[in-house]
């Protein structure tokens, strides 16, 4: 990071500039996201979008937990089934 005049400040200096780039990041970010909501709750159907916005979250969350938790097939028992699959077919 280049300072007044070219010069690089110490890593005191960047670390506070850092911290104070990402204290005015989460500062506009939170209001920007207060905005947003007054502007929901003034709506007529904000039941229904609150209703509609929790279903969206839980399916976000079911297929999150599909995707990570789900354990696969043991490698063995996928030959297994390959196996079994091309003797029923008549093939050796």
């Amino acid at each position: 990071m280049a300072g007044e005049g070219g010069r690089r400040g110490g890593p005191h200096e960047q670390a506070v500039l850092l911290a104070a780039g990402f204290a005015d990041l989460a500062v506009s970010t939170v209001g920007s996201a207060v905005g947003t909501m007054r502007g929901l709750l003034r709506r007529s159907d904000a039941a229904q979008l609150a209703a509609d916005a929790e279903q969206e979250l839980m399916a976000r969350g079911r297929l999150v937990l599909d995707r990570y938790a789900a354990v696969p097939p043991a490698y063995l028992e996928v030959l297994a089934r390959h196996v079994v699959a091309r003797q029923a077919r008549g093939g050796a």
